[in-house]
């Protein structure tokens, strides 16, 4: 092996975490829901979001207060044309035309809007609102290229995970039978036309609530946990929530888009329900966000899509006071009407470096959650489509000035086969990562890498999980 030229280990160290913060893991941005009459003004929302590190909004409407609080903040914007203009927007290209001129137009670039929400939940609408969703994207779009806006914004359209007939095991996704041709199909391709991703509402709270004796609660909240292994590809879960996002991948991919991302356009836990939501409390919503928060802004995907970053958008940003329906529609909220915060939980790198999860009831003295980059064991491996210089440089690193064990991957030695670049970079990349305690920006290697929950294993090699 050639080692890079030699720099000095903590100016190379310096570069690495820093590219692993700007480039290295996914997006964490929050919705901004109002239905309530006690919120503090978007004014004042816009300060809190900035001082918070959130640097991106979904909002559930055009509201011209918040679209011009946002103006000049940097924060990047989602909004959304509500169901119930969707026959509009679906039968008249004028009314596309004018609605994206008054709550697109009027605002951007100074408000940076990033994507719209076309419909939500659209399948579970009491309106029947569903056929109007194909033609109501492609109206839109249309107004999008009027305006020459199409490259710089992105539409998409949130669904609920009702909207599969299959989710469990995460490989037998399926979408249901009755909205394959009319919905999914053509909204798949749209999506794929314009380079947008479809938007999934994921919450594996609900699930548990209704199967919190067949679930396990650290695997709901992701917490450290003996995992589940999908049957039908022989894939390890440590977590609900990549469960529920890979049962979508694997519906698109049963309709030939694998080429199709997700963004996951809501997810929370409540802080607070009636006596029948099983698990509402604050300690389970605190822990569930940490975690998903973690999991990523660390980087890497699912199981299934194990190098494709998440962005996430956490519901919601505040407790809503006029939300029908059981308590804990109400506590859904990151903070309080007053600001403050439900829990303690950061939402950047930065803050995730002194974060501790609060200890469960009956956990007293047993650390759940350190600064590492996960709960329960992973592992740093090469990204296959990385690269061979980007695999090289990364491998140069770490078995030079990163001090990794790389004798196990020299001629003769148990690591040495497979004879190639991937598996000899995955092997040293791993070895810097456990010995760096797989703290924050440790697995990164300009790119070249990410983060597994599965056991890597070459042949008679077995990766290491500690030193």
């Amino acid at each position: 092996m050639q080692f890079m030229e030699a720099l000095p280990i903590s100016l190379l160290l310096l570069i690495f975490s820093l590219l692993s913060i700007a480039e290295g893991g996914g997006s964490i941005g929050v919705n901004y829901g109002r239905i309530a009459n006690n919120l503090p003004s978007a004014t004042k929302v816009v300060q809190l979001l900035k001082s918070q590190g959130l640097d991106r909004v979904k909002a559930y409407d055009t509201d011209p207060a918040v679209l011009k609080a946002l103006s000049g903040s940097g924060i990047r914007v989602t909004v959304n044309l509500p169901n119930e203009l969707l026959y509009s927007a679906a039968r008249r290209q004028s009314f596309a035309y004018s609605w994206v001129l008054r709550n697109v137009v009027a605002y951007h670039p100074s408000t940076a809007i990033e994507a719209i929400a076309v419909g939500n939940e659209v399948f579970v609408d009491a309106h029947n609102t569903t056929r109007y969703l194909i033609p109501a994207l492609y109206n839109i779009q249309e107004a999008l290229v009027k305006y020459k806006l199409h490259e710089d914004i992105k539409l998409s359209s949130p669904i609920a995970l009702s909207a599969l007939q299959n989710s469990y095991p995460s490989s037998d996704g399926t979408f249901r039978p009755d909205l394959i041709e009319p919905v999914f199909k053509p909204m798949l391709e749209f999506l794929r036309k314009t380079r947008s991703k479809l938007m999934v509402n994921v919450y594996p709270f609900f699930a548990y609530e209704s199967n919190a004796d067949v679930i396990p609660l650290d695997y709901a909240l992701s917490r450290e946990n003996p995992g589940v292994v999908d049957a039908g590809n022989g894939l390890h879960y440590f977590s609900l929530f990549d469960a529920q996002i890979d049962a979508v991948f694997a519906a698109m991919s049963a309709l030939k888009y694998e080429d199709v991302g997700i963004i996951v356009s809501e997810t929370g836990w409540p802080s607070k329900g009636d006596s029948n939501e099983h698990g509402a409390s604050l300690e389970n919503a605190a822990s569930y966000t940490g975690n998903i928060v973690r999991r990523v802004l660390t980087g890497g995907g699912t199981p299934l899509r194990p190098n494709e970053n998440l962005t996430v958008f956490l519901f919601a940003l505040f407790n809503e006071n006029k939300k029908v329906g059981p308590t804990s529609e109400r506590n859904f909220g990151l903070f309080y009407p007053n600001e403050k915060k439900v829990y303690e939980v950061p939402f950047t790198l930065e803050g995730l470096k002194s974060y501790r999860e609060i200890q469960p009831p009956g956990t007293s003295g047993k650390q759940r959650v350190s600064t590492s980059t996960g709960s329960g064991e992973t592992w740093c491996v090469a990204k296959m489509d990385a690269g061979k210089d980007k695999l090289q440089e990364g491998l140069d690193y770490a078995c030079g000035e990163g001090g990794a064990d790389c004798h196990p991957i020299q001629p003769g030695s148990t690591c040495f086969d497979p004879n190639t670049l991937e598996a000899h970079a995955s092997y040293a990349f791993n070895s810097y990562y456990q010995k760096k305690g797989r703290g924050i920006g440790t697995c990164f290697f300009g790119g070249a890498s990410y983060i597994a929950t599965q056991h890597p294993k070459y042949g008679k090699c077995e990766f290491p999980t500690g030193y």
